[in-house]
């Protein structure tokens, strides 16, 4: 019945800081349409990005900055994420370490965005 995913949404303290860091950090693209939420679009996805004061209906319950723990997939090694997170000063939490995706096997390294989010992203094994 369900086939994938389409987007998400994070809600951020600071919409120009969230969207620099995953431009900077990820090679996501910055979508502004009027009377529309802030995307940052990869892939064939997106997250929305919603301003802590600024959100759009309908949301979540309690929407709030640094409670999202989500996983992206790379389709580069993750020698280049690595290099990219140093390159910008982000701290690896976590890995790189084996894990097991929707897909099978994966190895995955964990960061935080500037509100506290867990980014994991993940390298499925050949």
């Amino acid at each position: 019945m369900i086939a994938g995913i389409d987007h998400f949404v994070l809600t951020v303290a600071s919409l120009d800081a969230t969207c620099a860091f995953y431009q900077r950090v990820l090679g996501f693209e910055r979508i502004d349409a009027p009377g529309r939420p802030t995307a940052l679009a990869f892939g064939n996805q997106k997250i929305n990005v919603h301003e802590v004061d600024r959100t759009f209906e309908p949301k979540a319950k309690s929407p709030t900055p640094g409670s999202g723990d989500f996983c992206l997939i790379t389709d580069r090694p993750l020698d280049e994420l690595l290099a990219s997170l140093q390159a910008n000063d982000v701290a690896v939490e976590l890995g790189p370490v084996e894990r097991i995706g929707a897909r099978g096997a994966m190895m995955s390294v964990y960061f935080r965005d500037p509100d506290g989010n867990l980014v994991e992203v993940s390298e499925y094994q050949p």
